[in-house]
């Protein structure tokens, strides 16, 4: 009597034999879906564009090293320099054009002509007349007008009032004054330190300060303004002086 087999014993009949075939293939076909629906589950979470393929072709520039990216210098903020306050600039004053001086007019006195030298100088006596009191310096000499004895520097030459005094030598006025022991006194300077004085003189003399004279020009006449010598006869005071020393005018007139 046949026995009736069960269901598991024909499953595993199915597959010991044709069924294992068909479970491999079950097996293959389940590996393969769940490969495709997790390829496209990957696909849906990457976009749209990284699904596309990449076609061409690609070049490859070989290019140098690799330039570092400079780093950013760290900023310093500047620090603001005080600038002082511009200053105007003073504006130059125009100066005035210079105004031409008025030329001096040069005065007309007259210039005092140069005095010649001593050993040009031709000399005269004075006045003509004879010698009353000699030249006196190293020796005192009795003075009767004042009553001492007292040095003398010139020679007093006998002459009456009015008598014309004449320029011993030729040279400039120097000055005419009065002195009040010897009256009025004219001197003429002729140069290199040599003055020759008239004393005794009338007031008022023929010349003035800076007149130009010659041997033997008249510049006054004799008088009594010598209060100092009004006990002597009428007579002219001449004296000369070197460098401001008294000199004997004897060494300078002619015999």
């Amino acid at each position: 009597m046949n026995k009736k087999r069960s269901w598991l014993e024909k499953f595993s009949d199915f597959i010991t034999g044709k069924g294992f075939y068909l479970v491999v293939l079950v097996c293959v076909a389940a590996i393969a879906l769940s490969g495709f629906y997790l390829v496209q589950g990957i696909r849906g979470t990457l976009g749209s564009g990284e699904d596309q393929p990449v076609s061409g072709t690609a070049h490859i520039t070989e290019s140098g090293a690799p330039t570092a990216r400079p780093s950013a210098a760290p900023t310093v903020k500047p620090t603001a320099v005080p600038t002082a306050a511009p200053t105007a600039a003073p504006t130059a004053r125009p100066s005035a054009a210079p105004t031409a001086a008025p030329t001096a007019k040069p005065t007309t006195a007259p210039t005092p002509a140069p005095a010649p030298t001593h050993a040009a100088l031709v000399f005269t006596w004075p006045v003509k007349g004879s010698v009353v009191a000699d030249f006196s310096v190293d020796a005192l000499a009795y003075d009767v007008t004042m009553g001492d004895w007292r040095t003398h520097p010139g020679l007093d030459l006998a002459a009456d009032v009015g008598t014309k005094v004449k320029a011993a030598a030729a040279g400039t006025v120097k000055s005419v004054e009065q002195d009040d022991l010897l009256g009025t006194v004219v001197a003429i300077d002729h140069g290199n330190g040599l003055v020759s004085e008239y004393a005794n003189l009338a007031a008022t003399p023929t010349v003035k300060e800076g007149d130009s004279v010659m041997t033997g020009d008249v510049i006054g006449a004799v008088g009594s303004t010598a209060a100092g010598e009004s006990g002597q006869v009428n007579h002219l005071h001449f004296a000369m002086y070197k460098d401001n020393r008294a000199v004997d005018p004897r060494d300078y007139l002619p015999q």
